[in-house]
């Protein structure tokens, strides 16, 4: 649990930092004088903060973790601070600025993320390479939710074009190609069957909150320890479980059997080389039988593919350009109520990252979440980037300023809501919790 939550305010600092930056910079650059520059929000009272000499900026830590932000002299922000907007204007604040440079100061912070995220999937792609499955590869098929079970998917089916496109392989881009698609083509049994997907598939599939799919692994042996029921029942190394009480047993199955029988024994069929053997086993009083089994890095031949520095970053791009595409195309669905209850906050952000440090998982984590908050701004929402944004092109439109009333009060209601919000989705979190 520590490594997550290390793992999930490194992300979330970087994030604003960057997302911040953006708006530091640019205000720089036009001559409007920066305030504040805080990572978290300091409602009372700030855990650091230091103003360097000869400067106009205070840089700070909050206590509330709930994002960060720069003041600016002569804006009308979450500081809400009419005193400064009472006063004459003066030529380094934001309202005396032109409305291009306004746009563009306000637009900076999701550039920035945006920036960021095809920056880390550029470096991802060049000291990791991409490894993946490729679905002709994965011999054992899938193995399907309820939801795929009820619309025709039978477990051991092989995807393989979802309207006559080809699936290369399991990924978020394919599962919304399948959910999106009229007719889902599979591999059973040797011969071709066409699925017709119904339009409330994706409805089906975020009410069971399960996922779609995952492939098929076998439960194949790669060791055994000493002194455990698998020892003591026979099994070795490169066993292959066929069944366990009659039953078929990928990796799935037999997990949940094996926990299911504790101090009990078992009946299990595995295949020895060109032979099958029984034998009984007995889990412990813990449901543990002692063995360790092959990854599907070893029982299935992937595909990877390394990028040169000059080819990571057009890879990078295509990568942020598709992972951004895919959100906005699935943000539709936050407005159902199956939605509506998938919705998460820091606890569900928090989740994302494991429970171990990995590199690669932090950041390509970080690279989405950069993307999502890059979107999230740019939302027309008052209290929001994308508020600001809506009205300095209703500005630049109309060639007339919106009143500091109007936008005073826009501001309350965008910050009221956006509470409201956060209260929402982290009540779904505990509400998630206790189930």
């Amino acid at each position: 649990m520590i490594y997550t939550l290390i793992q999930f305010f490194a992300s979330l600092t970087l994030l604003v930092v960057i997302h911040e930056f953006g708006h530091f910079i640019t205000a720089k650059i036009f001559g409007v004088r920066v305030e504040k520059f805080y990572i978290f929000f300091n409602p009372g009272f700030s855990l650091f903060k230091f103003k360097p000499k000869n400067s106009d900026t205070t840089y700070g830590i909050g206590w509330l973790p709930l994002g960060g932000y720069v003041k600016l002299s002569g804006m009308i922000d979450e500081s809400f601070d009419t005193d400064q907007m009472k006063e004459e204007p003066k030529n380094w604040e934001f309202r005396t600025k032109p409305a291009w440079q306004r746009l563009i100061i306000m637009i900076a912070g999701v550039v920035m993320n945006f920036l960021l995220a095809i920056a880390i999937y550029s470096g991802i792609a060049f000291h990791w390479g991409d490894t993946y499955l490729p679905m002709e590869n994965a011999t054992d098929g899938m193995e399907y939710c309820w939801s795929a079970h009820e619309v025709g998917f039978v477990d051991g089916d092989k995807l393989v074009s979802a309207d006559g496109k080809k699936i290369k392989s399991l990924s978020q881009e394919s599962v919304r190609e399948i959910v999106e698609a009229t007719t889902v083509q599979v591999e059973r049994d040797g011969a071709i069957v066409d699925i017709a997907i119904p339009d409330s598939f994706m409805t089906m599939l975020m009410r069971e909150g399960k996922g779609f799919a995952f492939y098929r692994i076998p439960f194949v042996v790669q060791k055994i320890i000493d002194g455990m029921p698998a020892a003591e029942a026979g099994l070795q190394a490169d066993d292959r479980l066929l069944t366990i009480n009659g039953q078929s047993a990928y990796l799935t199955q037999a997990m949940k059997q094996i926990a299911s029988h504790k101090n009990k024994s078992m009946e299990w069929s595995v295949l020895r080389g060109a032979d099958t053997v029984k034998l009984t086993v007995t889990p412990d009083i813990d449901g543990k039988v002692g063995v360790y089994m092959k990854s599907p890095y070893d029982l299935y031949e992937m595909e990877h593919v390394e990028y040169s520095l000059m080819e990571s970053f057009p890879h990078g791009i295509k990568t942020a350009v598709e992972k951004i595409t895919g959100y906005v195309s699935d943000f539709k669905y936050v407005f159902t109520p199956e939605g509506v209850q998938t919705l998460g906050g820091f606890g569900t952000v928090a989740s994302l990252f494991p429970e171990t440090f990995d590199f690669y998982a932090f950041w390509t984590i970080t690279a989405f979440l950069s993307l999502v908050l890059a979107f999230m701004n740019f939302l027309p929402i008052p209290a929001l980037d994308g508020g600001h944004i809506l009205f300095v092109l209703i500005e630049i439109i109309t060639r007339k300023k919106v009143s500091q009333d109007v936008l005073m009060k826009a501001q309350m209601i965008g910050v009221t809501l956006l509470l409201t919000l956060m209260l929402f989705v982290n009540l779904n979190d505990i509400t998630r919790l206790f189930k």
